[in-house]
């Protein structure tokens, strides 16, 4: 009987691990990795459909798909009032519309990159779905490029609007006829557009209003009318395919998703049109479209308070939209002494800086202010407003420390480096005001060999910001320095008190330094000629009246861009557009190379002199290698 008992167990413990070995699911192993984006194999209506009335539209795919961020990319044209629904049903993505369809209009659903595949995560990128409501799909198509006028980069979320009414005010108060986004390189397509003759913007809408509504919204336009006609012939982009090719029968697939891991048999599942598919991500690829537009943000016109802060307990900024002109910007602090703050405007007087100089004051976390500032109203007459402004400050917890450290006053200073370019000033910054520092506890020193010889100097505070000093002296080519200060020989205006410190440093010999000219011919008016470092910064510029030689010596090693602002009002500046006047941002270009085999940048070694001839009569050019291309926009 035992032993019975024992075989019962057996037998039964076999058959529990049995069932469960058959039960349990693995993935195959093997198999490269799927990349072909998921396919459209039906929709209703048909993609390219006539008379179509209805209001709903289903797109059937060959597999399972996820929306992704599809409310921001999905995009109607032409726009409608009530934005359509997307979502999934099942193997499907269905678009149910709201809005009443227009007449003989054709209307072109843009999904861009918002369609991909569940498992993989394989996009379907620039889908378009196509109908028309009469029995016509308009076939022209409008393309173009658009950049940003002042460094001719690719601008983000910008939309191009094509208007068949041709006054001004349509783009400011109504729903354009056609809309379209701007790829990754900057080129656009208006595709299923009807002959005729349109306006053309370019706008990165602040609002989602699509309109250009709002001044500081920016925008671009065309400064004549864009006429199309049937030599514009539509052609499908290469990336975009259409589902009304005839679909070929395939075997049934499971319908519950396939697991994760399960690799896809993309002869059977993918076998859906004649159309060869790429298994790889497409890099974007720049193409030249017929119009450039030009984006800019206009000036203001309008005088307000832009912003109010106290981000530190001791500073408040008050920031205007524009200098006030002849006008004043005033502030106070009711209740308060006028020594326990000081205030320091910017060059240009649109911002405030306001120092709190007493602990009593700037100890408290709300104070009550008054400014005073000019105000632009809705009828456009600008004159004074006064604003009450409650300015707080939230300190953070203080850690349980038994004994406070007194904090040190620290500045920096251009000798930190251990040297100085010919005629370059010592420069002195701190995070917070100067006292005047105590000279009598400063040196500076000539080293001749084992010697020191004694340099007079003076310290000179900066004009408008007190956190800046200059040490003013004479200092030569090729000689050696040490600089001086005693302990507490600089502060601050919260009795905070520096640490001694030397420094040496020497003035580099010119020799050292490498030297750029640019030889600028083809060109008659006022420019100015720019270098930049790799990340576009401004290093130098120069200002000429005709073609001649810009010279940019005293140069770190390093690469560099050259841009040229083309000045057409011969004002110094560069300057951005108006809408309202029709005027076009000023032009720019950037140095193309000496030749199509060598690189835009411009590449400097030490002790290197490089000379270049420049033709500038190209204007806004910009080597496609120095765009920044925006991945994912």
């Amino acid at each position: 009987m035992h032993e019975k008992m024992i075989n019962r167990l057996f037998l039964g413990s076999a058959l529990i691990v049995t069932i469960y070995a058959c039960a349990k699911i693995s993935s195959p192993s093997g198999g490269p990795r799927d990349r072909t984006p998921p396919v459209v194999v039906k929709s209703v209506p048909v993609n390219g459909a006539r008379n179509f009335m209805g209001k709903k539209l289903e797109i059937v795919f060959d597999e399972y798909v996820v929306l992704d961020n599809i409310n921001e990319k999905f995009m109607v044209s032409p726009p409608m009032k009530k934005k359509p629904r997307v979502f999934i049903k099942g193997k499907a993505v269905e678009v149910e519309l709201y809005d009443k369809l227009k007449d003989s209009t054709t209307y072109t659903f843009y999904f861009r990159d918002g369609i991909k595949d569940l498992n993989e995560g394989n996009i379907l990128r620039n889908y378009q779905f196509v109908f028309s409501t009469g029995p016509v799909i308009d076939s022209l198509s409008v393309t173009g490029n658009i950049y940003n006028a002042y460094n001719l980069e690719v601008p983000e979320k910008t939309e191009v609007l094509l208007y068949r009414e041709l006054a001004d005010s349509n783009v400011v108060k109504h729903l354009p006829e056609y809309i379209s986004n701007v790829d990754q390189t900057g080129y656009f397509r208006i595709d299923n557009v009807r002959p005729g003759t349109y306006r053309l913007y370019g706008l990165k809408d602040a609002d989602n209003s699509k309109t250009y509504n709002l001044n500081d919204e920016e925008f671009a336009f065309m400064d004549s009318t864009v006429v199309i006609t049937p030599a514009k012939n539509f052609i499908p982009p290469p990336h975009i395919t259409k589902d009304t090719i005839k679909v070929k029968k395939k075997e049934a697939k499971t319908q519950q998703p396939v697991n994760k891991g399960t690799s896809k048999n993309a002869a059977a599942a993918k076998d859906t049109t004649n159309v060869k598919k790429s298994t790889k991500p497409s890099e974007p690829v720049a193409l030249t479209g017929e119009f450039k537009l030009f984006q800019f943000a206009a000036q203001k016109k309008a005088h307000y308070l832009v912003s109010s802060h106290r981000d530190i307990r001791y500073e408040m900024i008050f920031i205007l939209s524009l200098p006030p002109d002849t006008m004043k910007f005033e502030f106070s602090i009711p209740g308060s002494d006028s020594k326990e703050y000081f205030t320091e405007s910017s060059r240009n007087r649109d911002t405030l800086k306001v120092w709190l100089a007493d602990s009593s004051l700037y100890s408290k976390p709300q104070i009550n202010t008054i400014v005073k500032y000019p105000f632009t109203d809705t009828l456009g007459v600008t004159s004074y407003k006064q604003d009450t402004i409650l300015m707080r400050f939230l300190a953070p917890r203080a850690s349980k420390v038994a004994k406070v450290k007194k904090t040190v006053f620290k500045f920096e200073s251009n000798i930190q480096s251990g040297f100085l370019k010919p005629g370059q000033s010592i420069v002195f910054n701190s995070k917070t005001p100067f006292r005047q520092p105590d000279t009598s506890r400063i040196r500076l020193y000539e080293l001749v060999q084992t010697n020191k010889q004694n340099l007079p100097f003076q310290l000179v505070k900066d004009s408008v910001n007190s956190c800046k000093y200059y040490l003013k002296t004479k200092l030569a080519e090729g000689k050696k320095y040490l600089f001086i200060a005693d302990k507490s020989s600089f502060s601050n205006i919260f009795n905070e008190y520096s640490d001694s410190l030397g420094t040496k440093f020497s003035i580099k010999d010119p020799e050292s330094y490498c030297k750029l000219t640019l030889d600028i011919k083809n060109y008659e008016g006022d420019r100015i000629i720019q270098l930049l470092d790799k990340s576009e910064k401004l290093v130098a510029q120069v200002f000429m009246k005709k073609d001649g030689k810009a010279v940019f010596p005293l140069l770190d090693a390093g690469i560099y861009r050259a841009r040229v602002i083309y000045d057409l009002n011969g004002d110094g500046k560069w300057n951005t557009g108006d809408f309202t006047t029709h005027r076009q941002p000023e032009p720019v270009s950037y140095y193309p190379g000496p030749d199509s085999k060598y690189s835009s940048e411009i590449e400097l070694k030490t002790g290197f002199y490089l000379d270049q001839t420049w033709d500038i009569s190209v204007k806004n050019f910009k080597d496609p290698k120095l765009r920044e291309i925006k991945k994912g926009k």
